[in-house]
């Protein structure tokens, strides 16, 4: 009774020291995360939002089913939790006792006398008592583990629905900017057949007409130039899909729908929805964990073991048939000098404990700057597209213009056709880059705040 006392006692004791303190989250600060120009108080978010109401293109939604089920890194990371997830088995499996069986037999016989024959049936147990915090730690840091390869899957997870989504916007605009090149190609053509049919009669200089046809094949280098982009964006898309080169089923720039409002939520919320900052605050329970478990190793190792089995081998006599072989035994193994191996392993946890904790707090940082700069790139395209879009309605009218006087005033008139259609072309394709950088924003927006995880 006295030794149940003393070791519930000892129990009592250790509870509250660090060996068995369970993990808490270290104090972050969040307030103004966002930036000084974003003011965070809705709680609602884009981040709540699943991935397919989002991204409302049927075809981007195929090609991200797709992803999801054949991506490598994305599969690699499913394994990882699967080896995380047995650990941890392997750590709630180190309570029970192990357990073995060792049959022996023999046979001896001295100076050609009778051969004597031996046996023993015998079972073996072996039990650690965690009364240390030895295997309790160890057990919940494989669960911090774990924790921590599931938010690397969703990590990983998100980072391809936004690569794909961002690839296929991408393939859209260069569709988009391809069609205006090869509209703007045969805008050129009538305009050099124009001057042609002047040159012929002598209203139009062999200069004019050189310099439309100039125009006119390098609009038509842009196309190709387009087209070259265009199968190399296919060709990486689908290796994040897990498919042999090839065309990419798609739909058009011009369909594309998205909220006229970005709701980013508080910044609390990237505690619980990044998956890098989740990840990064499990490697810090994890470090926290070794730690103790660094801690538990000055104190003793108490083991309970035993054996029982049948023999017939009972010290010198030998008698069939036999009888049954008991033993216990119990041992304690306080380390006392192991050339300070333990004191520099404590060390080492808390220089590794101290090493996560900056590096969670630098996520939740890098974590605040990434919706900052999303939340702004999709602010300054939208008002870019504003402008552009009055500009490029003011251009069409002067390329209407030019091309009227053209055909009805002398042919000095050229250098304005020339300017005009330039600078039209410029300006189309710039506001078809800025509505896909608008678009990028939304999608950038949507990942720096753990949206896709679902």
């Amino acid at each position: 009774m006295k030794q149940i006392i003393l070791l519930c006692s000892t129990a009592f004791l250790l509870s509250g020291c660090h060996i068995y303190k369970p993990y808490h989250r270290p104090e972050v600060q969040t307030d103004g995360l966002y930036g000084p120009d974003v003011q965070a108080t809705d709680t609602a978010s884009i981040a709540t939002l699943a991935w397919a109401e989002l991204f409302t293109d049927p075809s981007l939604q195929n090609l991200i089913r797709e992803g999801l089920d054949n991506n490598t890194d994305l599969g690699i990371a499913r394994l990882r939790v699967e080896e995380a997830e047995a650990t941890l088995l392997l750590s709630r499996l180190a309570y029970l006792p192990s357990v073995s069986l060792t049959p022996q037999g023999g046979l001896s016989s001295y100076d050609g006398a009778k051969t004597s024959k031996t046996y023993t049936l015998a079972a073996s147990a072996e039990w650690e008592i965690d009364l240390f915090g030895r295997l309790a730690n160890a057990k919940r840091g494989a669960r911090a583990a774990l924790e921590g390869s599931r938010a690397y899957r969703q990590a990983v997870q998100t980072q391809l629905i936004a690569t794909i989504a961002n690839s296929y916007y991408n393939l859209l605009m260069l569709d988009c900017q391809l069609d205006i090149s090869r509209r703007t190609a045969e805008s050129w053509a009538e305009v050099l057949r124009t001057y042609e049919a002047k040159l012929r009669v002598g209203e139009a200089t062999e200069a004019a007409v050189a310099q439309a046809k100039a125009s006119k094949l390098s609009v038509d280098a842009s196309v190709l130039t387009l087209q070259k982009q265009i199968r190399a964006q296919e060709n990486s898309l689908s290796i994040l899909l897990g498919r042999v080169p090839g065309s990419i089923e798609r739909t058009t720039l011009d369909g594309q729908r998205f909220p006229d409002t970005l709701a980013v939520g508080v910044p609390l919320q990237l505690l619980g929805r990044r998956p890098d900052v989740r990840q990064a605050e499990a490697t810090l329970a994890q470090a926290f964990y070794n730690t103790n478990g660094a801690r538990s190793a000055f104190y003793p190792s108490i083991t309970l073991s035993g054996s029982a089995g049948w023999t017939n081998n009972n010290g010198a006599a030998i008698v069939n048939p036999g009888n049954w072989l008991l033993s216990a035994i119990g041992s304690l193994t306080q380390p006392l000098f192991n050339r300070g191996r333990n004191i520099a392993n404590l060390c080492i946890m808390k220089a590794r404990q101290k090493e996560a904790l900056l590096s969670f707090r630098q996520s939740l940082l890098k974590a605040g700057s990434e919706v900052n700069d999303a939340l702004m790139q999709w602010q300054t395209a939208d008002s870019r597209l504003k402008i552009i879009g009055e500009q490029v309605s003011t251009l069409q009218s002067a390329v209407s213009n030019t091309r009227k006087l053209m055909e009805y005033s002398s042919s000095s008139s050229y250098l304005e056709v020339l300017t005009a259609q330039q600078t039209l072309l410029q300006a189309e394709l710039t506001e078809a880059n800025d509505r896909f950088d608008k678009i990028q924003g939304v999608i950038n927006l949507y990942h720096a705040l753990g949206g896709g995880t679902e």
